[in-house]
């Protein structure tokens, strides 16, 4: 335990030491946190800009119900000069331009933006559709309710945090464990090592406690800012992220052992690492909800494990799932690593080639 103390210590300090590392490892999936968190917190970013012209009584007379959802869905100006109006439409400054001429209502919209043009033009169609109802006093037969079935006070970074603090792990674990491979390898300090009486077993157990350690130091620091600065709101089970970052830094770790294993100088680990990490990233909800994604990018996702890391921690930190959650997210990870962390231990050299 001595030896495994020994070497946990000299890779922190080395790290602690490494800028650019830390940099990689905390800073830059903060610039990311910060990034998303500053979109998906700020309710004004989900409304459509309409510009009203002149006296619209569409949207003036309508009951406060009704127009607390309109002021909901719309980000409402208002002005008297028409020209300038469309003219704003027509730049992409607005969404839409919205005057009444005695009982006909027109919308001015542009077709460089087709999938904003038809949102607006089906949301304002369904309130003429409601005014019309009420106006001829007809009694509608039917009647519509949306309920959310998460608590209602759950936002955009609910759903951001998890898939960005996976990828923040994955990265970390990924490339600290192949550039540390290589360098130590390069330097001859990998030789020495073995030479000196400190088993192989000993490193890589000494490797696992650091990657775990940064991994944990990173999650407390993410969720932390999360908390304060965006409002993030965990669930009753969040605790049960922690075996779920343990398992996931172990696959990423293998992941990156292979990558120091195959390449011969640390920009190659570099390349290797991002040419696995990224594109992953991007196709396992990190980035992007996984709910939006085409079925063939959920299909192949299901081979990558950061799928599994961001989908067992969205169940627990925000789903409020209980442990049977991260069973099958872990069984898949740890197995992962056993292939690949064998598949690496094929190829290891010691020595500099």
């Amino acid at each position: 335990m001595s030896t495994i103390r020994s070497l946990a210590n000299a890779m922190i300090r080395g790290f602690l030491r490494d800028r650019q590392a830390l940099f990689f490892t905390i800073l830059f999936p903060l610039i990311f946190l910060f990034l998303f968190g500053g979109i998906f917190s700020d309710p004004s970013q989900s409304k459509s800009d309409l510009t009203l012209i002149g006296k619209v009584p569409l949207v003036d007379e309508l009951p406060p119900q009704a127009r607390s959802v309109f002021d909901d869905l719309f980000k409402v100006h208002r002005t008297r000069d028409r020209a300038d109006a469309i003219r704003k439409v027509r730049d992409g400054t607005v969404d839409g331009a919205l005057e009444q001429r005695g009982n006909t209502v027109i919308l001015h919209f542009s077709r460089a933006d087709p999938v904003e043009a038809a949102s607006v033009q089906g949301t304002l169609s369904s309130f003429v559709d409601q005014a019309n109802v009420h106006a001829s006093g007809t009694k509608p037969v039917f009647s519509f309710a949306a309920k959310q079935v998460e608590d209602e006070a759950l936002s955009g970074i609910q759903y951001v945090a998890p898939g960005l603090l996976g990828w923040a792990i994955a990265t970390s674990a990924t490339f600290g464990s192949a550039l540390t491979l290589v360098t130590w390898r390069q330097s001859e300090l990998l030789r020495r090592l073995r030479l000196a009486p400190v088993s192989g077993t000993a490193i890589v157990l000494a490797r696992v406690i650091v990657s775990i350690l940064i991994a944990l130091a990173q999650t407390v620091l993410f969720v932390v800012l999360s908390v304060v600065v965006f409002d993030l709101k965990l669930t009753g089970n969040w605790y049960l992220s922690v075996p779920l970052i343990i398992a996931g830094t172990l696959t990423f770790m293998a992941i990156g052992l292979f990558c120091g294993a195959v390449a011969k100088t640390s920009e190659g680990a570099s390349g290797l690492a991002n040419l696995l990490v990224l594109p992953m990233a991007f196709l396992s909800g990190s980035f992007i909800p996984l709910d939006v994604a085409p079925a063939w990018i959920r299909t192949v996702s299901l081979v990558f494990p950061l799928r599994y890391l961001n989908d067992g921690m969205l169940d627990v930190m925000v789903r409020g799932k209980g442990p049977g959650a991260i069973v099958v997210p872990m069984l898949v990870m740890i197995g992962f690593a056993a292939v690949v962390g064998g598949l690496s231990g094929r190829f290891i050299r010691w020595d500099k080639a």
